[in-house]
């Protein structure tokens, strides 16, 4: 599939869609693991990812079999995105979505030094400082502490690296096909991998890896969670379709300013005012990257005629 010159400001709007619907997953990640194993949490994101995009993907047309490059990329997106889901899902069993999302918050820098390294992206020195300040605001929404989580709040540094390392692939890939069709594959791939570690551990007693039967409001968990995840990742995947990952990377900060509302909503988790003040800050950062970008995207007025 061929592709076009970057379009900046869709891509942008794309990735703001995707920082509002991530959180959600979060949610009801955070709310399923009250019951339900991690590790069956994530296998659920991906079935339901499956049973929503193989289907659609075929009925358009888009489900063609990958080359051995192709398949590839695909387990190592699959890989990557299973281990970040892994272990951020883990956190959020223990900690405040806030909290968690927070200390993630080193993604965008992760995502944009990979960007320029493995991408060619430029990185012009407000692009940098729109990612500091944005960080800036996300320690002021939440102070991470490991004195008060322990080795749990290194899961959401382990997520960073994993996802600015996926989000870095699906920039390679998405070039070259559509989103539907690779987030269905990547689906595939990622229960071809969690599945088998579930069976091995069905009755094993490992908390995290011993499936259940759900029971209740658990099955709307989980269903919620595959499809928050599979309308999140559509964003994002159409997002490095159209733009640079370095120019969307500041805009995750906004997905905090998503988490805060819904940990309040949800789970009465209510922001002080040194938090309202980085959301303010978070916001801030990230329009002034959407403001910026559309700007230079705008073309250049032909001269005044003499």
């Amino acid at each position: 599939m061929t592709q076009g010159p970057d379009r900046i400001v869709p891509g942008i709007l794309l990735m703001i869609g995707f920082t509002v619907t991530a959180p959600v997953m979060d949610s009801f990640a955070k709310l399923a693991s009250a019951s339900i194993p991690v590790g069956q949490i994530v296998a659920a994101r991906f079935a339901v990812q499956v049973l929503v995009l193989v289907p659609l993907a075929g009925a358009l047309g888009m489900l063609a079999w990958p080359g051995p490059r192709a398949a590839a990329l695909h387990m190592l997106r699959a890989g990557l995105i299973v281990a970040a889901t892994l272990a951020f899902f883990t956190a959020l069993s223990r900690m405040p979505l806030a909290d968690a999302i927070a200390i993630f918050f080193v993604e965008p820098f992760i995502l944009t030094l990979l960007g320029a390294l493995f991408l060619g992206e430029s990185v012009g020195w407000r692009r940098i400082t729109a990612c500091t300040v944005g960080f800036a605001g996300a320690l002021l929404v939440i102070r991470p502490s490991f004195a008060a989580f322990g080795p749990v709040a290194l899961l959401p540094l382990l997520t960073a690296l994993c996802f600015a390392s996926y989000v870095v692939l699906t920039r390679q890939v998405a070039r070259r096909m559509a989103p539907v069709a690779l987030q269905a594959w990547t689906a595939l791939a990622a229960l071809v991998l969690i599945l088998p570690v579930l069976w091995v551990f069905a009755g094993s007693g490992v908390a995290p890896l011993d499936p259940v039967w759900p029971r209740g409001m658990a099955w709307a968990w989980l269903a919620g969670v595959g499809l928050a995840a599979t309308v999140s990742h559509l964003f994002i995947s159409s997002a490095l379709r159209l733009a640079p990952a370095a120019t969307i990377a500041p805009l995750q900060y906004l997905e905090i300013v998503a988490a805060a509302g819904l940990g309040y909503a949800i789970f009465g988790d209510l922001p002080d005012a040194q938090s309202l003040t980085g959301i303010a800050i978070i916001m801030g950062a990230g329009l002034y990257v959407f403001v910026r970008e559309r700007q230079l995207s705008r073309p250049t007025p032909p001269p005044p005629l003499a």
